[in-house]
């Protein structure tokens, strides 16, 4: 991973809410659980109260781990781009051409950080992505996938 990975101002914001549900939620409940289970006693045998301490050390390493996250990200937003090539925080329609009748497919390119496929955003490290960067608009591309190689034409290219 890079030194400044780069995140759109949405992935941007998205981490600041997880840290920030992290801090104001999570971690409050946590010290709550704790007091709670060292009420109940001997702590040496207490379940609840190793259970609270275990879960206390998983929140501050996602707090540290999204602090860092934000404090390197590069922040790119796609609304200040354009142009007819495939570039990070682009919005790229394709259509597979080895399907016929296929409906066309959507997908933005984003950093590691915010990627997830189930809502159409895509890592640039993936290989959909990495076949897509600096083509054309108006491209045919070939893309090794773990199912073989498809043949997809680049239909629309939106930076939004």
């Amino acid at each position: 991973m890079s030194s400044q990975p780069p995140i759109t101002p949405r992935g941007y914001a998205r981490l600041h809410e997880q840290l920030q549900r992290l801090r104001e939620v999570e971690r409050p409940q946590n010290v709550r659980d704790i007091e709670e289970a060292r009420a109940h006693g001997d702590l040496k045998e207490n379940a609840e109260y190793h259970a609270a301490k275990e879960r206390q050390s998983h929140i501050i390493g996602l707090m540290q781990q999204l602090e860092t996250q934000i404090a390197t990200a590069q922040i790119i937003d796609p609304k200040s781009l354009s142009g007819n090539r495939v570039v990070f925080g682009a919005t790229v329609t394709l259509v597979d051409l080895d399907l016929e009748d296929s409906p066309p497919v959507r997908y933005q390119i984003v950093g590691d950080l915010e990627s997830d496929l189930a809502s159409g955003l895509i890592s640039l490290n993936s290989p959909l992505a990495r076949g897509l960067m600096g083509k054309e608009l108006g491209a045919e591309v070939v893309i090794t996938t773990p199912k073989g190689a498809r043949n997809y034409l680049i239909d629309k290219i939106e930076f939004i």
